[in-house]
């Protein structure tokens, strides 16, 4: 396993720059997810790191050795794609075997690479058989153990469980993350699914129009989000964000709503007022709304309210029965409440 350093990186095709400084330290041994929406440059960069697009400025750095002008079989980088890109005419273990036989390697290491692959992966049963007879999954098992048996110093995954179905997705989420602690392999891994890089990775880096927002480990971006962007993206559902301004009553909505504010650092005025749906609940007073759907999981209850013109969402623990058109009042809890500055900017609270 390697540390990665990515250190000012830029990426420009002609004029238009879809990578704008980036850097950011990936420790040995560490699962990093770059996360972030479609069109960020997440794809990008991971795919800088494997030598397959160039660098228009700044360094990649495997270990402190800059690699920008290393060629990609010679990083020693194993990269497992969104398509899983099997070659159709060749077995699961001829896949397998591919990389270490243009490499010369040894008939009898690639024999016990391909086992040990495969017994980690499940895959014993399945060395003979070829792409098309194998479900999503398996394949994508196939990429990962092709990968695996070049025992290279950084795995890169690029959007790998984007074909699976979502009960798929869930149980090799749980395999990926199994790998890495069984390996302990450094892994560089790309999604836009913010589930995915809430569960599986050890830091996430939230990339926005090609620059990064926060870096930080999940829980830390879940609770201390930088701005707003990272405040909306990270969490499912989603932080509830009011636009308005602060004022004597609490904080005022741009329709006049006002809401309660905790104990905060008065020294800007917050434009912005989010609370995550898990931290709103039903009480005899707060404020008032008039429930619009309601969403019943069995272990969990999501209420949508209208507080004004502002929708609110609830993630209610119990199971509670209201219904569409009924009044109540939400409560936030004060200790979990985010207010945002003109910048987007986090304001620190001092509850």
């Amino acid at each position: 396993m390697s540390a990665v350093t990515i250190s000012g990186v830029d990426k420009a095709y002609g004029k238009a720059r879809v990578i704008h400084g980036v850097s950011v330290e990936i420790a040995a041994g560490e699962f990093v997810i770059l996360v972030g929406p479609s069109g960020c440059g997440k794809s990008t960069l991971l795919r800088m790191i494997a030598g397959l697009e160039d660098i228009s400025a700044g360094e990649i750095a495997l270990d402190g050795k800059v690699i920008n002008d290393i060629a990609p079989k010679s990083r020693d980088i194993a990269m497992v794609f969104q398509n899983y890109a099997l070659y159709p005419h060749m077995t699961v273990r001829e896949n397998m075997a591919f990389a270490l036989t243009l490499k010369k390697t040894d008939k009898g290491d690639i024999d016990a690479k391909i086992m040990r692959a495969a017994t980690i992966l499940g895959l014993q049963d399945l060395l003979e058989r070829y792409p098309r007879q194998l479900s999503g999954g398996q394949r994508q098992r196939v990429a990962m153990g092709r990968a695996i048996v070049r025992d290279p110093k950084v795995f890169l995954f690029d959007e790998p469980l984007s074909n699976l179905d979502a009960k798929l997705r869930v149980q090799m989420r749980s395999e990926i993350k199994a790998l890495h602690q069984r390996l302990g392999t450094t892994i560089v891994y790309v999604t836009h699914d913010q589930v995915e890089a809430m569960t599986m990775a050890d830091k996430i880096v939230v990339m926005n129009c090609g620059v990064v927002e926060q870096v930080g480990a999940p829980l830390d971006l879940y609770d201390r989000p930088a701005n707003l962007f990272v405040a909306q993206f990270i969490g499912s559902p989603s932080m509830n964000i009011l636009q308005g301004s602060t004022t004597a009553e609490g904080f005022t909505a741009s329709d006049g709503t006002v809401f309660p504010l905790p104990l905060f650092e008065k020294t800007e005025t917050a434009l912005a007022w989010g609370i995550r749906p898990e931290h709103l609940r039903l009480a005899d007073s707060g404020v008032p709304a008039v429930v619009e759907v309601v969403e019943p999981t069995g272990a969990e209850t999501l209420i949508v309210a209208k507080a004004g013109n502002n929708t609110l969402s609830a993630l209610l623990r119990e199971r509670i029965r209201v219904a569409p058109g009924q009044h109540v009042f939400l409560a936030p809890d004060l200790t979990q409440l985010h207010l945002f500055n003109i910048d987007g900017r986090r304001i620190p609270s001092t509850v």
